[in-house]
Formats: structure tokens, C-alpha cells, sequence
């Protein structure tokens, strides 16, 4: 049973999340032992429970934030996802590499016949049976996706969904030893592997959520003896940390959101903004009739809607947000703030209507057409189709606008930046 203020409830014992704050008083501190897990493998699940029954814990600490156990447990509520924050303010971006990764892990778990997270699972029910308290002691998973994907300079990013999108569809796939993933040495190659493609990325999800579990594990050391289950890459870091515990970096600082930054993708945005702007003047300037201005509008609002409605049709969206897409297209890709696709995407939504359950059933899908069948994807997919022919559409438009009225010829344009 799930109360309001965060705590997941049971009669035998109390999962609890740690707050961030610092230890107090003079408690002396009892002894954390580290479990590293492989977070598909059936061999973690015995090795937990093993543990966790030999040694018998006051505190079994598990690499869990609320969210993810909630997930994990199946008790997201049954909800209407708010689709306007989702499509806004880069969020769709953040959601779109958590899925990824989700996807990706769960590929491996059925390969391997082990749910991504059993061990943890089995930590919290072990506990339960030998009278251990549980607490969550992981970062909070939207922080760490939001700094995660602000961490990524543009190329980071290319990279990393370059090395993903063939991971998800299952090409040039290796082998994978599960029995020898959580040796140190192993999982030192997989961290330094990942460091190629982004090292500050590799910062948030691994080096900053070493320090922020250390640090709460040493909290709750003075409340008992703890046992920490975490995944294999964080074993060897938390150590670290443990050794020096005066160094660990206060909670505060790992917490906080990113702050807004100047990107190469707004950078790109007021680029072309600044391209559309110096087209409207020239038609203006050198159109010799109001025929010809007449010309410009109407190319730019068929290319322009036409391609976007174009992307929700191949989306397989609602007619209606094809429609959507038709008309505000041209006036969205005058303004670098908005995007045809958040008209369409709502649109989308509101027939849909999407809900947290589909966010976890997306998750489980395991084709595409699986992902088509799902009504969030579906809002997603029309989203990004949709701005996606929208971009496409202003730069034919462009083209055939200079081109139909003899404005500049990008022929003539081309071979003189050449």
C-alpha cells in the first residue's frame, strides 16, 4: 500500500526512501557490505538472497529510486499522461533515451530469461521475510536522465543513439557472458567503453550516482548494518567513496536540475529562423506584384503542411491531427518556439489519450508493430514525423520560393560558395 508521502507501506516491513540530507549526531557507524549484481542474470537473484539471508542486515539499501520501484512493482497509476509537458521543453528527448535504454536492457533480460531488476525484487522480499527495513537509495530517475542528456554535447549524442539504435534492432550483437558480467575487471571495460562515446554522460550515470549512493549509504549506516545491492559498475566507485567518507560530495549539488544551455540545436533553430526571415524580405522587397507574394504564401503553406501532414500519415496518426498538422505548420516553422508536431502530438493525444500504463507497456514491447499498437508511441511517433516533414518542408519551401520567383537561383548560390 502506497501513502502520499513516498513511502511504500507493507505490514511486515517499510520500504523508505533516504532524504538528501547529511548525517548528524555522533553515531558510530556500522558496516556496509556491497553486492554487485548484473541486473538480468538468475545467478544475481541466488547470490542477493544468499546474501542477504547469511548475513542478516538491519537495512537491505537497494539501487532503486520511487519511480523505478513503482515501475518495477507495477504500481504506476492508471492515468492520463500530461502529454504537454511530455512534447515541450526538450522532455520528449529525455524520455525518448529512457525509453531506449529500458528497451534495450529488457532485450537482453528475455534473452537471458531474467526481468531487468529480479534482484532487486528478490532483495526487498528477502528482506521482508528475514525482518531487514528496505530503502531506496538510488538518485531519482528523472534527475538523472535530464543531466544525463544535458551532460551530451551534439556529438556525444550522435554517438550514443548511433550505438543504441543497432543495439535495439539487434545487429553486429556479441555474445554476452551474464555469469562473468559482474567481475570487476569486465565491467570496468564495459564503464571505459561507454566513457569513449561520452564521457560526461558516463559523469551522471555512473561517477555521480556512485558518490550519491555512498553517500546515503553512510547515513544509514548509523542506523545498523547495511546491505547495499547495486548494479556491478557501481561496486567498485561506492567503494571508493566509502573509504574516504569526508570526501563524498554533499546530496544537494547531485540533485540539482540542469540549468538551460546555448545548444547546437538552437543554435540551428535561429539559424534557419533567420534563413525564413531573409526570404519573407526579399519576396517582399523584390516581389513585383501582390500575385507573386500570393505565390510565396501558398508554396510555403502546402510544402510546409503538406510534408508535416504528410509525417502523421506515416505515423499512421488521426486524421484530425493530420489536419492539425496541415494547417499550423506554416506559421510553426516561422517561430523556433514552437513546432508543428506539439500541435499534432496533442491532437494525437486527445484521441488516444495515452496513460502511464502505456508507458510501461511500451517498455515490453518486443517488434515494432508491438510499438505501433501502443497509444503513446503512436502520440510520439506522430510528433516527431510531424516536425520532422515540417523541417523538411521549410527548406524545399525555400528552394522553390527563390527558385519560382527568380528571387536568387540556389544553383547559381551553391557553385558560388563552392
Amino acid at each position: 500500500m502506497e501513502n502520499t508521502e513516498g513511502k511504500i507501506e507493507d505490514t511486515a516491513f517499510a520500504c523508505q526512501m533516504v532524504e538528501p540530507t547529511e548525517p548528524t549526531g555522533s553515531a558510530e557507524a556500522h558496516e556496509i557490505i556491497i553486492v554487485g549484481t548484473a541486473h538480468v542474470s538468475e545467478k544475481s537473484v541466488q547470490e542477493v538472497t544468499r546474501a542477504i539471508e547469511e548475513t542478516k542486515p538491519d537495512i537491505v539499501a537497494v539501487e532503486l529510486c520511487p519511480a523505478r520501484y513503482r515501475a518495477l512493482t507495477g504500481q504506476e497509476e492508471e492515468k492520463e499522461i500530461k502529454i504537454s509537458e511530455l512534447l515541450s521543453g526538450g522532455k520528449l528527448y529525455f524520455f525518448l533515451v529512457q525509453w531506449f535504454l529500458a528497451y534495450i536492457q529488457k532485450k537482453i533480460g528475455d534473452e537471458m530469461g531474467v526481468k531487468p531488476g529480479s534482484e532487486m525484487l528478490a532483495a526487498i522480499e528477502t528482506a521482508k521475510r528475514t525482518g531487514a527495513r528496505v530503502a531506496l537509495v538510488d538518485r531519482d530517475v528523472g534527475i538523472t536522465i535530464q543531466r544525463f542528456w544535458s551532460a551530451m554535447g551534439f556529438l556525444d549524442k550522435v554517438r550514443l543513439i548511433g550505438s543504441l539504435i543497432p543495439a535495439a534492432l539487434g545487429w553486429g550483437k556479441e555474445e554476452i557472458d551474464i555469469d562473468t558480467i559482474t567481475q570487476e575487471d569486465i565491467v570496468s571495460q564495459m564503464i571505459s567503453e561507454f566513457r569513449k562515446i561520452s564521457p560526461a554522460a558516463a559523469n551522471v550515470l555512473v561517477d555521480e550516482r556512485d558518490a550519491y549512493l555512498a553517500r546515503n549509504l553512510v547515513q544509514l549506516s548509523k542506523q545498523g548494518r547495511v546491505l547495499a545491492v547495486v548494479g556491478a559498475g557501481h561496486k567498485e566507485g561506492i567503494a571508493r567513496h566509502l573509504a574516504h567518507p569526508e570526501d563524498i560530495p554533499a546530496l544537494e549539488g547531485l540533485n540539482e536540475k540542469p540549468s538551460r544551455k546555448i545548444t547546437v540545436a538552437k543554435i540551428f533553430g535561429v539559424g534557419v529562423s533567420l534563413l525564413i526571415l531573409a526570404t519573407i524580405g526579399l519576396v517582399l522587397i523584390k516581389a513585383q506584384s501582390s500575385q507573386n507574394i500570393l505565390l510565396a504564401f501558398g508554396i510555403w503553406f502546402i510544402v510546409t503542411g503538406g510534408l508535416s501532414a504528410l509525417g502523421v500519415v506515416l505515423a499512421r496518426g488521426h486524421p484530425l491531427s493530420a489536419l492539425t498538422a496541415l494547417m499550423v505548420a506554416w506559421m510553426t516553422t516561422l517561430n523556433p518556439f514552437v513546432a508543428a508536431g506539439w500541435f499534432a502530438g496533442m491532437v494525437e493525444a486527445w484521441k488516444q489519450k495515452p496513460t502511464v500504463a502505456d508507458l510501461r507497456r511500451l517498455a515490453q514491447a518486443s517488434s515494432f508493430d508491438q510499438m505501433m499498437q501502443n497509444r503513446l508511441f503512436k502520440v510520439i511517433l506522430v510528433a516527431a514525423l510531424a516536425n520532422l516533414g515540417a523541417m523538411a518542408g521549410t527548406f524545399l519551401g525555400i528552394y522553390l520560393i527563390w527558385q519560382r520567383l527568380g528571387l536568387i537561383n540556389p544553383a547559381d548560390l551553391l557553385k558560388g560558395i563552392l
